[in-house]
């Protein structure tokens, strides 16, 4: 109660409002058709400290964790980081800054031209307290440098360090404002710091603490700061009133209402069952009766689960998950994908089965986070957006009241994606995660949405060298903030699976257990635990034999097609490139194979069209498929079948690719158990009819002598996605050395054989694949270097916090373009997929630099003025090119081989 009921409430407290220089200052304004309204800049101040006060209180976890860790007890941590935070906009001070606003009430201070607002407040505030103010409190002279972190937080609320040198004060400030930051300062002490202790500042030890504790402070700065800017709660007040009267009259019970309305933490509920989660599980699979029955340690846990498709490896995922929270050890799961379309899928999964993880009330929140995320019709309605309409059968209680009362939380977490980790249940790719780690505005909000949450990664294996270094980076921060982290693979090669292991023990602070598994399928890999890896069998369902048949060219593959639909049967070709899919359907059309029956599916159709012909490849060959609706179908596709599409084809026909990958493709080859005609069998114990499961692999053969351009004659598009000929070559021999493979036990032996290093590949091919080697040590190296360096704590020197540098999450082979197709309708440009905003995020296709600059050469000139109107109409094209579809040309231009997805695929 000490912060409500300062001493000397009648001395500096009760200072009149006309007597201070503080309450000239602005900190909020809006322009009105009539006038320009705002909110006084100690008000705004006091209003996020406020929010900060309610967030860190005492009774939470949160609060209690980031004490501990600092070595002080939860009130002094909220006591003095509240003090800080009603510092966070000392910038705010500067008459540059105050300049910004024309047209203000004449009792506030006047602008100086000469002063020019080249630098943001956030960092004039750093430099103001520590060039000028510090050095006036003669209480605080031993103790201004180990303030000067706690500083760097506050004034770092909009997401990034501030400056910490090249500001000159005289610049920004005059003599006057740095007054009126002093006499503001002075009246937060005493409302704030009466008997304060300020010994623990000086404490070595929670100096060295504060950077490892310095990333959640700053989320949660940021956090205040949004929640306390928010003009629905914290009205504007303009006409000064005593700094304490404001602070218990309007702030403290403003900001309490305001968190309030924000998502209450919902309990776990304690695991009994499997069916408790997942009903339609009859008998588990030896991995889910493992989740059900492991030991688990009271300290944050990874689990690396690695088993073949099919082996109901999510599930095994949210048993662990649900038992590590009714542990204590989590209150949260995020689910980390590696594309929007698989993070859309787990979104619909999820939806089924989370509230299962909690107890009735209070209600969870689920959220979708990715960029395209409100093109998901499941998205939208489960954040009651306006256009959607409620309907009782959307959702599982049918109660209207109930769904109002959680309208407010859902709709906050929904409308950022920064916003979207701090929900119960997230799900979305892994980029959003891996933003935490790297000098993004706003990462410290991601990773406060983070901490408390068990961190889950599907599909581990399809990241490259860049992206496995920034998820041993997460991988390592996670542990540090006591996170827990599963992992999730089909194989994963025994060096990848130790490097993930020594991130996460590299953030315990202790030293990594030794893998020994080099054989062993499927495997758990968990620690800290009494057994580090932990073999399993896997269900006889998923077991198979798989033989390899080769065809060296496409002749040769449209042979077997042509056979295969003969039969009755339906047949998917991988390749490996969208340019090769193009033109293996054009050769399907001029050959007489292609029918209505024969379909193509890539990554550079528009949304709309990828939507609805992922919806029909699912009707057609997904689990539920009909005999009918299977035979003679063909599917050419690229590497989007590849992951998380619940597919099965009686045929695989897959391009030549690195081992994990074809393993992963021939997990869609007699996937469920069916008859002789594919009608999908369900009884216990059932035999698949279809005769022998065969992958045919188009490869060319891998002798001992082969040539540099063994590969390039034959898929140059092949060696330009997978360039490390030695692990392909490997690859193509050792299937042909074994006529095939059968899962799981042949699983770790193929994998270690292509990736361990210790196999031979003829000569001809060394420089392309130690060209490959260079390029992955490349990007693994520009990873470490683009990670944020976390130990050093919230600060500039942690990362490249440019201004003007965009660090991304993944690296692209080629540079690609976002395209929006438009058609024309009564002399104006409509969106293709059709009408408002949601119409021109559906048209959008992303295509290679090169093809656009082709494209865009055929764009009419009557049209420029056109797509320039566009631009400043639509908000969701103003970083997007637009490509009219009623021009003059465009059958050629879609029919050119070397083009991009249109309408002659659609």
């Amino acid at each position: 109660n000490r912060l409500l009921s300062a001493k000397n409430m009648n001395t500096t407290l009760s200072l009149h409002a006309s007597e201070t220089l503080f309450y000239q200052y602005w900190g909020k304004a809006r322009s009105t058709e009539e006038s320009v309204v705002c909110h006084l800049l100690p008000y705004h101040c006091l209003d996020v400290a406020a929010v900060g006060y309610c967030l860190l209180s005492p009774q939470t976890q949160r609060c209690q964790r980031l004490a501990d860790q600092l070595g002080v007890t939860p009130q002094w941590l909220r006591s003095f980081f509240v003090f800080c935070l009603a510092l966070h906009d000392l910038g705010k001070f500067s008459r540059a800054f105050q300049g910004l606003q024309t047209g203000l009430p004449e009792a506030l201070v006047k602008p100086v031209k000469r002063m020019n607002y080249n630098q943001r407040h956030d960092s004039l505030g750093f430099a103001l307290w520590r060039d000028r103010l510090a050095g006036q409190l003669s209480e605080f002279k031993s103790l201004i440098k180990a303030m000067e972190p706690w500083l760097e937080i506050v004034t770092g609320h909009h997401g990034q360090p501030p400056l910490k040198s090249g500001i000159r004060i005289k610049e920004y400030f005059l003599d006057e404002d740095c007054e009126a930051a002093m006499q503001f300062v002075q009246q937060l002490m005493e409302l704030m710091l009466v008997d304060f202790d300020y010994q623990p500042l000086a404490d070595k030890s929670v100096k060295k603490q504060l950077k490892a504790a310095s990333w959640q402070l700053a989320g949660i700065a940021v956090l205040a700061d949004w929640l306390g800017s928010n003009q629905d709660d914290f009205r504007y007040h303009s006409n000064p009133m005593p700094v304490v009267n404001y602070w218990r009259q309007i702030a403290m019970p403003t900001a309490e209402k305001a968190v309030q309305k924000l998502p209450e933490s919902p309990l776990p509920r304690r695991f009994t069952k499997i069916e408790q989660l997942f009903p339609f599980i009859q008998q588990p699979t030896p991995l889910q009766q493992f989740a059900c029955g492991v030991e688990i340690k009271p300290s944050p846990q990874l689990l690396i689960l690695e088993d073949v498709t099919g082996a109901g490896k999510t599930e095994a995922a949210l048993i662990l998950a649900q038992r590590l929270m009714a542990q204590g050890l989590a209150n949260g799961i995020y689910v980390a994908l590696p594309t929007m379309a698989t993070a859309n899928a787990m979104y619909d999964r999820l939806g089924q089965v989370y509230r299962q993880l909690y107890q009735p009330e209070p209600k969870p929140s689920l959220i979708l986070a990715h960029s395209a995320r409100d093109l998901s019709q499941t998205f939208r309605q489960s954040v009651f957006m306006a256009e959607q309409t409620l309907d009782d059968n959307d959702y599982q209680t049918g109660d209207k009241a109930d769904l109002s009362a959680t309208h407010y939380c859902n709709a906050w977490l929904a409308d950022s994606r920064k916003k979207a980790l701090l929900a119960d249940v997230g799900v979305g790719t892994v980029d959003q995660a891996l933003l935490a780690v790297l000098p993004a505005r706003h990462q410290s909000l991601r990773l406060l949405g983070l901490q408390g949450k068990i961190l889950l990664i599907d599909e581990v294996h399809a990241y490259d060298s860049y992206m496995r270094k920034l998820l041993d980076a997460l991988l390592e921060a996670h542990a540090r903030q006591g996170g827990s982290a599963i992992l999730l693979s089909a194989t994963l090669p025994q060096q990848m699976r130790s490097e993930l292991v020594a991130a996460f023990h590299r953030g315990l602070d202790v030293e990594a257990p030794e893998l020994t598994a080099k054989n062993d399928y499927p495997l758990v890999t968990h620690t800290p635990s009494i057994k580090t890896e932990i073999p399993l069998d896997t269900r006889d369902e998923v077991k198979r034999q798989v033989n390899v048949k080769v065809l060296h060219d496409e002749q040769t593959v449209l042979m077997q097609i042509q056979n295969s639909i003969q039969n009755g049967q339906c047949v998917c070709w991988i390749r490996n490139t969208v340019k090769a899919a193009r033109e293996s359907y054009q050769n399907c059309l001029q050959s007489g194979l292609a029918t209505e029956r024969t379909h193509l599916f890539h990554s550079r159709f528009t949304i709309f069209d990828r939507q609805q012909i992922e919806t029909n490849i699912i009707d057609w060959f997904g689990k539920d498929s009909t005999s009918e609706q299977r035979q003679g179908r063909l599917l050419i596709a690229t590497q989007v079948v590849e992951q998380s599409l619940d597919l099965d084809f009686d045929v695989l026909i897959t391009d030549l690719a690195p081992i994990d990958l074809v393993i992963q493709r021939a997990g869609r080859l007699h996937r469920h158990v069916r008859d002789e005609k594919g009608n999908r069998l369900i009884e216990q114990g059932a035999i698949d009819k279809r005769g022998e499961a065969i992958l045919c692999l188009h490869s060319p053969e891998p002798e001992d002598n082969v040539q540099g351009d063994w590969l390039k004659q034959h898929q140059s598009g092949t060696q330009a996605v997978y360039p490390h000929l030695g692990q392909l070559w490997l690859t193509a021999k050792k299937l042909l050395e074994k006529a095939g493979f059968s899962m799981p036990e042949d699983a770790r032996e193929l994998i270690e054989y292509v990736y361990s290093g210790d196999e031979l590949y003829p000569e001809a091919l060394e420089q392309a694949s130690w060209d490959a080697e260079g390029e992955q040590s490349s990007k693994k190296s520009l990873a470490a270097m683009n990670a944020l360096k976390l130990g050093k704590g919230y600060t500039r020197t942690s990362g490249d916090w440019d201004e003007e540098t965009h660090i991304a999450t993944r690296i692209s082979e080629q540079e690609t373009v976002s395209v929006t197709l438009a058609i024309e309708e009564n002399g104006r440009l409509k969106p293709y997929a059709g009408q408002g905003n949601t119409g021109w995020l559906l048209s959008t296709v992303t295509i290679p630099e090169k093809a656009w600059q082709q494209a865009r050469q055929h764009i009419p000139e009557r049209w420029q003025n056109e797509i320039e109107q566009l631009k400043t109409e639509q908000k969701v094209l103003r970083w997007r090119e637009v490509f009219p579809l009623t021009m003059e040309g465009t059958t050629a231009f879609y029919t050119d081989t070397d083009g991009w997805g249109g309408p002659s695929e659609q």
